[in-house]
């Protein structure tokens, strides 16, 4: 019997329609997974390499792999230096065809080449060679599946940390279940190389902010020997102390200068900004101030001479200086100010008082216009010069910042080394946001028999 036609067209009309049915859905399954893949670099990208600090990359990286159910559990293992990258992309093995167990009853191990890093043959395992040994750096997830206590029902990868031709560690992701997709293994050696480029940047950082403190620490030298009647304290801290890791090249400074008559020149500035050229431009303003002291001029025309031969320059940034001539046998002190900060006199009681001074511009400018301020200061006294690290605090008045330190309660008769410990912990200076400078000074009483001028 002949089939209508019309048969045959509506069976092929509704075969067709089944096979583009699946093929839409096929087409909007592979859409769905292709927005979550790119969903998740762009995660990775957003929470991988946050800061300039190795140790927290490494723990965003294990991190992220977790939070998107990549694995079970990570590890980061670092080398404790960066070595060259001697294995080639292609001898990377494909993750999705990596085995599901983890420790395979006893194969040979054969040792890592000479001339390669050391590499481990399974997640785990520490690496020999130029690289030393890898050191686990952070983890993420379920602790007992990360070898070497990883029971054997499991899929592991060990992922290289490469960038740039550096090899900086190995990224180990374990799971229960089945192997690694395809799409799994690709987000794991992406995040992988974006951890290494971070960490790249993050060893150059930290190389250039160990130059920049080594250069600082040569350029900051020790402040000149006073005479002995006085006991004279300093310290400094570099931006950022403890919390930001410290050595954050500045340009604060403190000198002393041994003039005649037992006379004494304290000297502390402050250049504008960070970084090599503020250190740089600090040791500059040092040495001519060594070189203009050494006259004995007065202290506002040692001011005037460090600003004009500043601003002839040209080159120097600005900087702020206070200059305090202290002489211990008429028990005064005369102070000149290039728009810094007054200094506190702290009595034997422990109480401190705020110096009014006159203030000038600062060192620079060219203008001048600077006035010296003389007042007493008696045998037990402390007299206490800083930089405005040391006080100013963010969205804080200057004012209310000088007056904290003012109205700190002394030890009575503290030395000045005493002082200036108190001083600094009270303030919390190992916290403070910029540099600090800090000088404490006291005038010794000499016996009778003692020449002052020594």
């Amino acid at each position: 019997m002949a089939v209508p036609a019309s048969g045959v067209s509506g069976a092929g009309s509704a075969a067709s329609g089944e096979a583009g049915l699946r093929a839409d859905a096929a087409d909007a399954a592979g859409t769905a997974a292709a927005v979550r893949y790119d969903a998740v670099r762009y995660d990775a990208a957003e929470t991988i390499g946050t800061c300039l600090d190795g140790a927290t990359t490494c723990r965003e990286l294990a991190a992220f792999l977790v939070r998107h159910r990549v694995c079970e559990a990570a590890a980061v293992e670092l080398l404790p230096e960066d070595v060259p990258d001697v294995a080639a992309v292609a001898d990377v093995p494909d993750l999705a065809a990596v085995p599901d167990v983890t420790n395979p009853p006893d194969p040979p191990h054969p040792p890592d080449p000479p001339d390669r890093p050391g590499s481990p043959d399974r997640p785990g395992a520490p690496a020999a060679g130029r690289g030393g040994p890898l050191l686990r750096a952070a983890t993420a997830g379920r602790p007992e599946l990360l070898p070497p206590h990883a029971p054997r029902d499991m899929c592991s990868a060990a992922v290289p940390l490469t960038a740039r031709g550096r090899r900086y560690g190995e990224l180990i992701a374990v799971r229960t279940g089945g192997a690694f997709t395809a799409e799994e293994a690709d987000v794991l050696r992406y995040a992988a190389q974006l951890a290494a480029v971070h960490l790249g940047h993050a060893r150059r950082h930290e190389a250039v902010r160990a130059a920049a403190a080594n250069l600082q620490r040569a350029l900051l030298a020790e402040p000149g020997r006073p005479h002995a009647n006085l006991d004279i304290a300093t310290h400094y801290l570099p931006a950022g102390g403890a919390q930001a890791g410290g050595d954050l090249v500045g340009g604060d400074w403190v000198e002393t200068v041994r003039l005649h008559f037992g006379r004494t020149l304290l000297v502390m500035g402050d250049v504008m900004g960070h970084g090599l050229d503020a250190a740089v431009d600090m040791s500059a303003y040092r040495s001519l101030l060594r070189y203009v002291a050494s006259t004995d001029l007065p202290p506002h025309r040692v001011l005037r001479r460090l600003d004009a031969a500043a601003a002839d320059d040209g080159k120097r940034r600005p900087a702020t200086c206070l200059l305090a001539r202290v002489d211990p046998a008429r028990g005064a002190v005369s102070l000149v100010s290039a728009g810094h900060l007054p200094p506190v006199v702290f009595g034997p009681d422990g109480r401190g008082r705020l110096l009014e001074l006159p203030v000038g511009p600062p060192l620079g400018t060219g203008i001048g216009g600077y006035e010296a301020t003389t007042c007493a200061l008696a045998p037990g006294e402390t007299l206490v010069m800083f930089t405005d690290g040391l006080v100013e605090r963010r969205r804080e008045d200057i004012d209310v910042s000088l007056a904290r330190l003012a109205g700190l309660a002394l030890p009575p008769g503290a030395a000045a080394r005493d002082t200036l410990d108190f001083i600094l912990d009270h303030l919390d200076a190992q916290h403070a946001e910029d540099d600090v400078a800090v000088l404490a000074a006291r005038i010794h009483r000499n016996p009778p028999d003692q020449d002052p001028t020594l």
